[in-house]
């Protein structure tokens, strides 16, 4: 990824922040059949008081993935964030000297690490439980794993194959208009809002203001 010191993230809890945020990530995978993607929803596990820190995710077991490449194998997942289309009639000082053009603020994360596969009964629950509880945490009323009859989500364990990524390195691009003038970035802020884009329109406000 190219990636200008400008905008570069390098405070390792706001990129935690964007993968529990935007938990979608792409993973990338190599194997002899080539370069795979996946899109799947993650959880991040990471210690406070360390830098250790895994993303668990899961896979049907008819997804080919755990049979092209081993556990032990590195691989890269990307988490996007916010982004939206930036127009130069946003800048004030373009009506000085006409000196800019278009361009695209986004955040984004990418992760590297090596993956492994898990299949026992143990390792499937707890996945499925944690994934369950950060995403209904949200509901009126949260749905958990015993609700199901028990039968039912022992055949559907039977499904799924365990994924968990040990994080060796993150990288952050957050590309929000750090490279601009103060009052040409505060106009997009206000170009952002008025189009709807509020999110995109706080992270680029977070960086004026930082």
């Amino acid at each position: 990824m190219y990636l200008p010191e400008i905008f570069e993230e390098k405070n390792t809890e706001k990129l935690y922040q964007l993968v529990e945020k935007y938990p979608l990530g792409t993973l990338v995978t190599h194997s002899s059949n080539g370069i795979e993607a996946n899109h799947l929803p993650f959880k991040l596990l990471h210690e406070s008081k360390s830098n250790h820190a895994i993303l668990i995710a899961h896979i049907a077991r008819n997804n080919e993935l755990h049979t092209l490449i081993e556990s032990g194998t590195d691989v890269l997942v990307i988490f996007q964030g916010e982004q939206g289309y930036i127009s130069p009639n946003w800048y004030p000082s373009k009506q000085l000297h006409h000196r800019h053009v278009p361009t695209w603020n986004y955040q984004v994360v990418h992760v590297k690490g090596k993956i492994k596969f898990l299949e026992d009964e143990k390792s499937l629950r707890g996945i499925l439980a944690k994934l369950t509880r950060t995403h209904e945490a949200k509901q009126e009323k949260p749905w958990k794993m015993s609700d199901a009859p028990s039968d039912y989500i022992a055949a559907e364990l039977k499904q799924i194959i365990g994924i968990e990524i040990e994080i060796q390195h993150m990288t952050g691009k957050f590309k929000l208009s750090q490279n601009r003038d103060q009052s040409d970035a505060v106009n997009v802020v206000n170009n952002l809002e008025k189009q709807g884009q509020i999110q995109l329109a706080k992270a680029v406000k977070q960086y004026i203001e930082d």
